[in-house]
């Protein structure tokens, strides 16, 4: 069996300055490396990029229910809550937000390098469910309903505007923000017309009635 040689792709001092050439690399440490060029035999140093990844837990909320997967990233990379990846496993691809990096039993962290975490906590926000609290017009009834929209995550809503779903609705008055969005827009509740948020960042809508069916106590 032969034994396998780690190649890199590295500037030959001797044959080829200006373009990189495959190179053997026979030793590394301290973020450099011994080469030899495979095109002309030259040994040298050469610094070399560290590729070290690690696959923390991932734990997913999605409509109520969670599952677990793990995602691979360089070790030094910078990761924080709020920030939202690309999670792919045998049966998903979705993209998730980062709402708390655990690194060890019980302490969790706002921002890390992905080398210390043991487990990343978030919630799917590619395709997401709305709460909607819908209240009737003045004068048309005492009630109030709730819609449940199953919208993309990107899916854009502005208060003081008019939405249809199917047979409902509804004008916009107020929106609540999930806590980990807050950040993006400085308030948990947002009621100056013109305000517009992201579907994913929604925890609830509160609307007024604007659909033409009657209102009943059933």
């Amino acid at each position: 069996m032969s034994e396998h040689v780690e190649r890199a792709p590295v500037a030959c001092p001797s044959c080829s300055p200006d373009r990189e050439t495959v190179h053997e690399v026979l030793t590394t440490g301290g973020g450099t490396a011994t080469v030899r060029c495979t095109e002309c035999g030259h040994t040298h140093k050469a610094p070399l990029e560290s590729e070290d990844t690690v696959e923390p837990t991932v734990v997913v909320s999605q409509d109520g229910e969670s599952f677990t997967a793990s995602v691979e990233m360089p070790a030094d990379e910078s990761v924080e809550t709020g920030e939202e990846f690309i999670l792919e496993t045998e049966e998903v691809i979705m993209q998730v937000r980062i709402t708390d990096i655990e690194v060890g039993p019980e302490k969790r962290v706002t921002r890390t390098p992905a080398g210390e975490v043991e487990t990343f906590w978030t919630r799917a926000v590619d395709n997401v469910s709305v709460p909607v609290t819908v209240h009737p017009r003045d004068g048309e009834g005492d009630g109030t309903r709730s819609l449940d929209l199953q919208l993309p995550g990107d899916e854009e809503f502005t208060i003081g505007e008019t939405y249809e779903f199917g047979d409902e609705e509804f004008e916009i008055e107020g929106i609540h923000i999930r806590e980990d969005a807050i950040e993006r827009y400085d308030f948990q509740k947002l009621g100056h017309e013109g305000d517009t948020v992201l579907a994913k960042d929604v925890k609830r809508i509160y609307g007024v009635d604007k659909s033409s069916k009657a209102w009943s106590a059933w």
